[in-house]
């Protein structure tokens, strides 16, 4: 081997940068970079996001299709709580017609028909409201229930316990699991 103008051998002039003569000049070290260099794994990556994606848009869209199936079921269960609640006053007035004829009017065979023509009505609208799932919220003896009845007034009870209902001003009904309107109630209370 012979020196080249500096001393060095010749061999040195293919020695890799580095200076290692061990390894080849065109094998340089590669370098290994970070994941998001390369491509497949970034992909992969992506695909990984592009699946809880799916996932999360298919359970929001199931979660949409709930609350719309409870929405349409509630509109349907409930449609009829405007025009329930008219009504009850029509119920209130048939009941207050037959409460304000007194007993010996009762016997009088002039109104006997028109009688059993009003008490056949008030029947007949119990088992509309009743088919439409209307029910009557009970009432006297029981303790107040804020979520079901009004207070209007107190009454002096000394048999009662204070905040039992003594008294019904006018029924309350509940339209399947909802209020339609409160019982209007009066309240004991210790003299």
């Amino acid at each position: 081997m012979t020196d080249d103008a500096n001393g060095r051998p010749a061999e040195d002039a293919t020695l890799d940068p580095a200076g290692d003569s061990r390894r080849p000049a065109n094998d340089l070290p590669q370098d290994e970079g970070s994941p998001d260099d390369d491509p497949l794994a970034a992909m992969q990556a992506e695909l990984e996001q592009a699946r809880q994606d799916v996932l999360y848009a298919r359970a929001e869209t199931q979660n949409l299709r709930r609350r719309m199936e409870k929405d349409v079921s509630d509109a349907r269960a409930y449609a009829a709580t405007a025009f329930a609640r008219d009504v009850l006053s029509v119920s209130d007035n048939l009941n207050r017609a037959l409460d304000a004829v007194p007993e010996e009017l009762r016997a009088d065979a002039r109104l006997a028909s028109l009688l059993t023509g009003i008490e056949a009505t008030q029947r007949e609208l119990d088992k509309v409201f009743a088919l439409h799932g209307i029910t009557r919220i009970a009432a006297v003896g029981l303790p107040l229930d804020p979520n079901q009845h009004q207070a209007m007034l107190e009454i002096d009870d000394e048999e009662a316990e204070p905040g039992t209902i003594v008294r019904e001003l006018q029924p309350g009904f509940m339209i399947k699991d909802r209020l339609l309107r409160p019982a209007m109630v009066g309240v004991a209370r210790k003299p």
